[in-house]
C-alpha cells in the first residue's frame, strides 16, 4: 500500500497530469484507493487545502476515504524520527519538519508498513529533512509516483473521441 506525499499531487495537478487532459490519472487515484492500495494522510490534505483551486475540490470529495487519520500508536514511531533527527539537522530545519506533512506520513508509513511515495530525490544533508533520507534510516519502501504506477502496472490509454 501507497502514501502519497503533498507533492505528488501538487506537481500531477501542475504538470504532467492536469485535469484539463489527463483525467485518467485521477481516475487511478480512485480507484486504487478504492481498491485499498493508495492513500494519503490528513496532514496532506490540509496542505492541498490551503489554496482554493480544482485539486483542493477533488480533495475534498475524498476527504474520509483517501486521506487517513493519524494511527492511535503514531507518537510511538514518531520519537525515533525525532531522535534521529535531533543530531543531525539545525533547530529550524527540525521545527519545520516535524510541523509539516512529511514527519506524519513517515510515521503512518512506519506503524501501517506503507510505502511513501515523493517526488523528493534522496540526498544526504545537513540542510532540509528530506523524506527519503527519513525512510532509508528506517527501513521504510521511498518510491517516485512513476516508480508507483509502473509497481502498479496503471495504463492510461488514449482513445479518439467519436464524431
Amino acid at each position: 500500500m501507497y502514501l502519497l506525499d503533498t507533492n505528488v499531487f501538487i506537481s500531477a495537478k501542475n504538470s504532467h497530469y492536469g485535469f484539463d487532459f489527463h483525467p485518467g490519472f485521477w481516475d487511478w487515484l480512485i480507484y486504487a484507493n478504492a481498491e485499498g492500495r493508495v492513500f494519503s494522510i490528513q496532514r496532506v490534505y490540509a496542505e492541498i487545502c490551503i489554496q482554493e483551486d480544482n485539486l483542493t475540490k477533488w480533495a475534498r470529495g475524498r476527504k474520509d476515504g483517501f486521506f487517513l487519520d493519524a494511527p492511535y500508536d503514531i507518537d510511538i514511531q514518531l520519537k525515533p524520527v525525532s531522535d534521529y533527527i535531533k543530531g543531525r539537522f539545525g533547530q529550524r530545519e527540525r521545527r519545520n519538519f516535524v510541523k509539516g506533512a512529511d514527519y506524519y506520513l513517515i510515521g503512518h508509513a512506519l506503524v501501517k508498513n506503507f510505502k511513501v511515495v515523493t517526488h523528493e530525490i534522496y540526498k544526504r544533508s545537513k540542510g532540509k529533512v528530506k523524506i527519503p533520507q527519513i525512510c532509508q534510516e528506517f527501513g521504510v519502501e521511498c518510491l517516485t509516483p512513476f516508480d508507483m504506477l509502473r509497481q502498479e502496472n496503471a495504463r492510461f490509454v488514449w482513445q479518439p473521441k467519436n464524431g
